[in-house]
């Protein structure tokens, strides 16, 4: 167009511009040795003296206690049995005062006099939780107050030959903020109150700390208020200059070309010429090397380095193709060294008409996934292979996207690093939980870095395809009857005050941090959200949170009642499986109201069984004992989830999204997760394998007829091939509708309303059920059950299921109708291939148990469990 400079003439111009610029730069003296780095991981750990009272009621953690860093200082009493377990029985208790004492972190930093030659030996934290002072032989080196971000000192004037002493003393968060939190005549509101009695009821500090909130207790989590050095500390020995951040960005992107800029965040101490070498290695190995002369300024330089890839290879995510992946390697000659892996793809958030849905290389996908929330209460003995193992069992389960919930901490680089080779897209919050945030600008500030820091870090990597600005701070200042008395109760001026705080902090500060860092990838100021355009948590605009569902006690029916824009948040809970629980408690603790039992479950603080029992009244039957409430409970859960997923599909394209939460716990509780702390699969986890399978079909069962639905994820179009078929409980063939169609690409369509004269033939509604299926050919590709009545008032008769076993291979046949087959192995951990299913008249299924217990073990210990009457032993 006439007046406009071309993409490609810019990009051209550009790097014509930076040869230039690197041309005219003073001769100045060449860059000295490589960037060293050192770690440091030798530390003990005590009772600050100065706290002398909690050092007397705990002798044993006055003196100084091996320490592992990274870690906590609760992580180091446990394993100095200092203090029990907080995961078994009831000891959460035990643990409480951890967090409101002050403590000291010492190590011995050896240094030689050929390191103290270098220019600068910067002392680096990846993390301090959270309010820590740092010395280097009893001087200051630096002050920490945010847990999120990275602390670096440069401690060369301070350190000698020989040995040095680093100390990082911490302060209880608690107890730093307590004062102030106390003073204010309105404290903000929090997430959720001490059961302890450390902080009094309403009266909350995590809202005024920037630390993980989930550490202050919720409703799937213990209180323990870590404290610590919870991630990696290294010594950094450098000269002149060194790259302090590398990122990719991407210019354009075409079949024919991609044109990415290598952009190196560089810090020099004085004014000189270098030269940036980078080398992009494609998936295929194939390099291509760009030489670049720059010229630096004292502090910090942006050094772009633009690079053209012909012929990329884009990245997909799972279900669209593959996930081919480049490595960046960025050297500032004779310096220092990064890199990054990356892929090429491009990312939209579609917003029309108050529609909310993600375009990844311009395909408009259904989100299909599930909420993940920290891993361990003590996030630093988090093992890479418990990361891998969870997304590898999303990807397994036919889910494509996982959101990180932000009341907890921004993963380390390899979770990401997975996520990108499985092709499993991330939608990344930012670290707010749900507590008004202060208006203060200091607050804002320091946000501000933590941001830049993380979007900067995390910028590279393909799967992370939305960041959102909070979890439900929005929507509860806007719902939420304690923000509503809260805004009553301080007038309108603070509330505006307040209200104008968190709309700068979400709304810009946080908006610009994704936009400056990460260019190209969509920002969504909370979950939910309507981005300021309206009311929050409609179904008509943007994302939802629906509760009405456990929360609200209301029918698991609700959920068909519509068709919400993106379901990011829905859940319902389940026990873990009986070998978890024995993990925790004792068998005199297997008792729903037992003490233990209620520690371990957070929700209403410990009355969520109530909650679980109450379901199964309406909708299942009484428990016959508590393993038989453990398998109920998981029955409940999956028919809830699974009624509520495929609506949303069946609803496509008004809704472009449906996460149910959660996928994983962070300790041994009764919660929504459908992976338990164990790493064993509820039975929700199989029926999401089914839910979420790229075509299946939707039975939902109305007034007098029984709705049809069919959907397809696939890129094309897709011909398959329906079929419902009514049966009475002996066996006996009612009525049959069946039908062909040629499915869209990416769509879902209603192909039939079917009257229950024509599927059940008069029969009575207890007495009968129907069976929808769906082909591919000759293969039935997706299978459900459909009922008219809840199945505690079904008629049906006893499964009459024989087992055969082959060593760990498990055979089922069912002689009757048997619906959400369990097998189970009581407190012998142990993985069925497929849990949860349905087994028709005559029909049988082959079983691989995954267990270190022996065959006969496993036979000897099998239970099935279903929801009929139980088969004659």
């Amino acid at each position: 167009m006439a007046g406009q400079t071309s993409s490609s003439a810019k990009f051209a111009l550009r790097h014509r511009l930076g040869l230039i610029l690197a041309a005219l730069a003073l001769p100045l003296p060449a860059l000295a040795a490589p960037r060293m780095v050192a770690t440091l991981d030798r530390w003990q750990v005590r009772i600050d003296p100065r706290d002398a009272a909690t050092a007397h009621a705990h002798p044993q953690a006055a003196q100084w206690v091996a320490a592992t860093v990274p870690g906590s200082v609760q992580q180091d009493l446990i394993a100095a049995k200092i203090v029990p377990d907080p995961y078994k029985g009831a000891n959460e208790a035990a643990i409480q005062w951890a967090g409101l004492t002050k403590w000291q972190y010492r190590t011995t930093l050896d240094v030689t006099p050929e390191m103290l030659r270098r220019d600068h030996l910067d002392l680096v934290f990846d993390g301090l939780d959270t309010f820590a002072t740092v010395t280097v032989n009893g001087q200051p080196l630096l002050s920490a107050d945010n847990a999120h971000r990275r602390w670096r000192g440069d401690a060369k004037a301070l350190l000698r030959a020989g040995a040095n002493e680093v100390v990082v003393t911490f302060a209880s968060p608690i107890r730093t903020l307590q004062p102030m939190v106390r003073a204010e005549k309105h404290p903000l509101p929090g997430e959720y109150d001490s059961p302890y009695g450390d902080e009094p009821k309403g009266v909350q500090t995590s809202p005024y700390i920037r630390k993980p909130k989930y550490q202050y207790g919720w409703d799937w989590a213990p209180r323990i208020v870590d404290i610590g050095i919870w991630r990696s500390v290294r010594l950094e020995a450098w000269d002149a200059a060194r790259i302090d951040t590398l990122r990719i960005e991407q210019d354009a992107l075409t079949d024919a070309e991609a044109r990415i800029l290598t952009r190196a965040s560089v810090v020099a101490d004085r004014a000189q010429t270098g030269r940036m070498d980078v080398t992009v290695t494609g998936p295929d190995g194939r390099r291509i090397r760009v030489r670049r002369d720059v010229a630096l300024q004292p502090g910090v330089n942006d050094v772009t380095v633009p690079v053209s890839i012909a012929k990329p290879q884009r990245w997909q995510p799972v279900g669209y193709g593959a996930h081919p992946l480049y490595t960046v390697t960025a050297t500032l000659a004779g310096a220092d060294t990064a890199e990054k892996r990356t892929g090429l793809r491009t990312v939209e958030l579609v917003r029309e008409s108050g529609s909310f849905g993600l375009k990844i290389n311009g395909n408009l996908i259904f989100a299909k996934g599930s909420n993940v929330i920290p891993f361990d209460a003590f996030p630093a003995r988090v093992a890479a292979a418990t990361e891998r193992e969870l997304l590898e069992k999303a990807v397994r389960a036919n889910m494509n996207m996982v959101r990180i919930w932000g009341g907890g901490y921004y993963p380390e680089d390899r979770f990401y690093d997975t996520a990108d080779e499985l092709g499993l897209m991330v939608w990344q919050d930012f670290m707010f939980g749900g507590a008004v945030t202060p208006p203060d600008a200091a607050f804002r500030e320091n946000v501000r870095v933590e941001a830049e820091e993380q979007v900067a870090r995390l910028q590279a990597h393909p799967s992370l395809v939305i960041w959102a600005g909070n979890n439900e701070v929005l929507s509860g200042w806007e719902n939420w009857s304690d923000r509503k008395a809260f805004k009553k109760a301080v007038g309108p001026d603070e509330q505006e005050r307040i209200g104008t705080g968190m709309a700068v902090l979400f709304d810009r500060v946080l908006r610009e941090a994704v936009v400056k860092y990460s260019p190209g990838i969509p920002y969504w100021p909370g979950s939910p959200s309507t981005d300021y355009e309206g009311p929050t948590d409609t179904d008509t605009d943007g994302d939802r949170h629906f509760w009405d569902v456990w929360s609200g006690s209301k029918p698991v029916e609700r959920y068909t009642d519509s068709c919400p824009r993106f379901m990011s948040e829905y859940g319902f809970q389940a026990f873990p499986d009986l070998s978890t629980i024995a993990t925790f408690a004792d068998p005199a603790d297997f008792r729903i109201d037992s003490p233990v039992m209620k520690a371990h479950q957070k929700f209403l603080a410990g009355e969520g069984n109530d909650r679980i029992t109450f379901y199964l009244k309406q909708n299942l039957r009484d428990p016959r004992d508590f393993a038989d409430l453990v398998y109920l409970s998981q029955a409940m859960q999956a028919r809830a989830i699974g009624l509520a997923a495929r609506h949303h599909r069946a609803c496509r394209p008004v809704t472009l999204g449906s996460l149910y939460w959660q996928l994983n716990d962070s300790w041994p509780a009764i919660s929504w997760s459908s992976v338990d702390w164990t790493g064993h699969d509820k039975m929700l986890q199989h029926e999401v394998r089914r839910f979420f399978a790229p075509q299946t079909i939707v039975a939902e069962t109305k007034p007098g007829a029984t709705r049809i639905a069919l959907v397809s994820d696939a890129t094309r179009p897709v011909p398959l091939r329906w079929r419902v078929t009514g049966y009475a409980m002996d066996g006996r063939t009612l009525g049959s509708q069946s039908g062909r169609v040629t499915m869209a690409a990416a769509s879902a369509s209603d192909v039939a309303l079917i009257p229950d004269a024509t599927l059940f033939a008069g029969a009575a509604p207890e007495a009968s059920y129907a069976v929808a299926e769906l082909f591919d050919g000759d293969k039935a590709i997706a299978r459900q059950i459909i009922e008219r009545k809840v199945p505690r008032d079904m008629a049906y008769p006893a499964p009459g299921i024989t087992a055969r076993w082959e060593g760990k291979h498990l055979t089922l046949k069912a002689r009757n109708l048997a619906r959400q087959v369990q097998v189970n192995f009581g407190t012998i951990a142990a993985e069925p291939s497929d849990d949860g299913f349905d087994l028709l008249p005559g029909e049988s299924i082959s079983l691989t148990i995954d267990s270190d217990a022996d065959a006969a073990t496993l036979a000897r210990t099998l239970t099935i469990y279903t929801l009929g009457p139980k088969d004659a032993q």
